[in-house]
């Protein structure tokens, strides 16, 4: 049995970390205001299978090996920071001043923004290592620790999604406004550069 103090506990902390800003909340607003809802939807749903495949990961004890092998962890940030600077380096050198014909997203956008979402949180070690040394502070003594750290690591992905259906029914009505040719590349270029700060932050990054 769960107990509660301690989960309100862990809801109240994770509830502050998931609004917390950071490259997830940069795509998602660049992907609604910019591709449109559905690509913003596929966007955080690559975003959130990356936070179950970390925390499945992270309760079968996968994660843990990040924390103590300093090769794991060092090949998968360097891995995560160049596609952070790639897919930066990509909107700031390629820059549109249009969306697609009609004003709508290419066929394949959509699964482009869930790749992209997928990619970029599991190619960050950082999220590993937090959830190997965040949820365990939540679980009780009594209960199973491989289970309820993946029953933790689901309650977050459920804040997540509820965090971006807000971060998307705010950005949508913006939508029209931020497709004109001058807003889109200004779009382009701010997100690339978050990207970008983000991937080199991740680069010299010496703390697990």
């Amino acid at each position: 049995m769960a107990d509660l103090p301690l989960f309100l506990t862990f809801l109240a902390a994770a509830s502050v970390l998931t609004i917390t800003p950071g490259v997830d909340t940069a795509m998602m607003l660049r992907t609604a205001t910019v591709d449109g809802r559905r690509p913003a939807i596929l966007a955080g749903l690559g975003i959130t299978v990356g936070c179950l495949i970390w925390g499945g990961a992270v309760s079968l004890g996968l994660g843990a090996l990040l924390e103590a092998s300093e090769l794991a962890y060092t090949i998968v940030k360097i891995i995560g920071a160049a596609y952070l600077c790639w897919l930066g380096a990509k909107l700031l050198i390629a820059t549109r001043t249009a969306l697609d014909p009609a004003g709508e997203a290419a066929p394949t956008a959509g699964g482009d923004a869930f790749v992209r979402g997928l990619l970029t949180n599991l190619l960050n070690p950082k999220i590993g290592v937090f959830y190997v040394t965040f949820l365990p502070q939540f679980v009780p003594g009594h209960a199973d620790v491989a289970r309820y750290s993946f029953f933790l690591a689901c309650v977050h992905v459920l804040l997540t999604l509820i965090w971006f259906a807000a971060l998307i029914a705010a950005a949508m009505p913006l939508g029209r406004l931020l497709r004109r040719p001058s807003a889109i590349r200004r779009l382009d270029r701010l997100t690339g550069g978050i990207f970008i700060a983000f991937g080199v932050k991740l680069a010299t990054s010496s703390g697990r």
